[in-house]
């Protein structure tokens, strides 16, 4: 018994938490405009190579719509949508940077809203929307494949579907070519092309993984656990930085303890932990979305761009931060 009670003790996760190393944001987002409320949620980032400076940020007031931001943080533009709560955007090409959110406005029916964004004005242009599954949206991510692109429907329930979308035709459409399934609930998500995998994060227990390939398996693995330490309950945006191959980092919002966790590609092997602490603009606390693009964003960012949710910015309503990878990953690696 006593040796049975010692193995149990030993597997409980020290509260001892590895430090977090502190990094200042450059710039905020202008506040959205649901004040007094949980409402800022999930930004997605657009680099533009021939003019970093007029890159652009599209992030969601999960209570109202979409707003369009530049780098020095004004509001480009806004679309009234009701309750967009992710957001994330692709490149393709000739067919335009288009903009995919997460549509909870009918909670037992999820709904992809889709939109093409006028990259020289930061305007939105509506095209429609195409079926997210059977339950409230909550999460979205895209991925290059098959000629065109999938979107991740990410529901609050658990539930992953994976949707080829077509936009050849006068309106969108959307194809459920595969589901997936968590057991609770889940939100953030990010997929890299290179190796075809897909993280999702379940909120309570960690970070999984999965083949991302239309005819991959369905079977998850729980890459990266919600321990304590590294990674605190709740896990919410996920973002990547890659590097050649098949290596970088993954970075996650462990907004359980106000940090955000590294992990290492290919083997997600913990790399450090960073907090956005008070500096020329504020800091950044209980952060729900997360993104990261690199390459150079102009001075304030010459190795990439990360931007954070912020759940308090008081006395304001929510933003977003922005703050530089070359900052970070020098934080992170004294």
């Amino acid at each position: 018994m006593a040796a049975a009670l010692l193995a149990g003790c030993a597997s409980v996760p020290s509260p001892i938490r590895p430090p977090a190393s502190t990094v200042t944001a450059a710039a905020e987002t202008a506040p959205v405009g649901t004040d007094k409320a949980d409402a800022a949620d999930d930004p997605a980032i657009w680099r533009n190579s021939a003019d970093p400076a007029r890159s652009l940020i599209v992030a969601t007031d999960k209570k109202a719509g979409l707003y369009v931001y530049g780098l020095d943080g004004a509001v480009r533009s806004f679309e009234a949508a009701g309750r967009l709560n992710n957001v994330d955007l692709i490149d393709l090409g000739q067919q335009g940077v288009i903009v995919v959110a997460s549509d909870r406005n009918d909670p037992v029916e999820a709904r992809l809203r889709l939109y093409r964004l006028d990259t020289g004005t930061g305007r939105l242009a509506s095209l429609g929307t195409v079926s997210g599954g059977a339950g409230e949206g909550y999460g979205v991510c895209l991925m290059h494949g098959d000629g065109g692109f999938y979107a991740f429907s990410v529901l609050k329930a658990g539930d992953v579907h994976q949707i080829a979308i077509n936009l050849t035709g006068t309106a969108p459409t959307g194809t459920i070519v595969r589901s997936l399934k968590l057991a609770t609930q889940t939100e953030g998500c990010v997929a890299d092309v290179r190796s075809g995998t897909l993280f999702v994060g379940e909120e309570d227990r960690g970070i999984w993984a999965f083949d991302a390939r239309r005819q991959g398996s369905a079977d998850g693995r729980l890459v990266a656990a919600v321990d304590g330490r590294q990674l605190v309950a709740d896990v919410e945006g996920l973002a990547l930085a890659p590097e050649g191959s098949d290596g970088g980092w993954l970075i996650a919002s462990s907004q359980g303890d106000n940090a955000y966790a590294l992990f290492r590609l290919p083997g997600l092997e913990p790399a450090g932990r960073f907090r956005i602490a008070p500096g020329s603009v504020g800091a950044a606390e209980e952060t729900d979305g997360i993104d990261l693009a690199l390459g150079n964003f102009g001075p304030f960012y010459p190795e990439g761009l990360f931007v954070a949710q912020d759940g308090h910015n008081q006395p304001a309503a929510q933003n977003f931060k922005l703050v530089s990878w070359r900052e970070i990953r020098e934080a992170v690696a004294r």
